[in-house]
């Protein structure tokens, strides 16, 4: 909620339950004073809702225009992710490491699933996520140098210069990326790994190589 508020995001309509009043009174005195917050019940609240254990408040936002920025350096392209776990984790991360566009492709789950929404805490409010084709990714792309996460192939993530403008693509947790991405990447990255696992979770990886290329880039500074 307050995400929603920092982001200046549409209120359609906000439910809350007596504790929540009196709870988050700071909160709601931040509301926009066209809006009036509706008073219900617990029972209501949780069938409005499909956590298993509702916060107390709901809001009804506005789907947010997602407008690819005119210039970009640091891309994240999720290539038929299907877990809403991941891919609210992926975008919970990039918000945080400052990922300025996201682009998902054909097979990646609904980025507005709730599970998504929920595990992304915030971040569909602050990040330009667009589903693109393969032609509209390649316009987007366009100058910059698109690596591909692997499990096991590739150059080693912290021995790759990631400084330049770049896409990073992180591809289907079980068969990885689309023959389309490999097409149009630079090449391929991998994580080495000391133990035994055979890989790691397409999330962890995520933010393992989105964190390399902001210290990368902090350096320059």
């Amino acid at each position: 909620m307050e995400e929603t508020l920092q982001a200046g995001s549409k209120l359609e309509c906000v439910l809350l339950t007596e504790d929540t009043q009196l709870r988050e009174s700071e909160l709601l005195a931040s509301l926009p004073d066209t809006l009036e917050p509706l008073l219900v019940s617990d029972q209501v609240l949780a069938s409005c809702s499909d956590a298993v254990t509702p916060q107390g408040i709901l809001a009804v936002v506005t789907i947010p225009d997602n407008i690819l920025p005119e210039e970009c350096t640091f891309a994240l392209v999720l290539d038929r992710v299907r877990d809403p776990g991941n891919l609210g984790t992926l975008l919970r991360t990039a918000h945080a490491a400052d990922v300025q566009a996201v682009l998902l492709t054909e097979g990646t789950v609904d980025p507005f699933n709730p599970k998504v929404v929920r595990a992304g805490m915030g971040a569909h409010l602050f990040l330009p996520i667009v589903e693109a084709s393969t032609s509209e990714l390649q316009g987007f792309l366009e100058g910059m140098r698109i690596w591909i996460a692997d499990s096991t192939n590739g150059i080693a993530y912290d021995r790759v210069d990631w400084t330049p403008p770049t896409a990073l693509v992180i591809g289907n947790e079980a068969h990885g990326p689309s023959d389309e991405m490999l097409s149009m990447a630079a090449g391929s990255v991998h994580i080495p790994m000391p133990g035994h696992a055979e890989s790691l979770n397409a999330a962890v990886a995520g933010a393992i190589l989105m964190f390399e290329i902001v210290q990368q880039r902090k350096r320059l500074k």
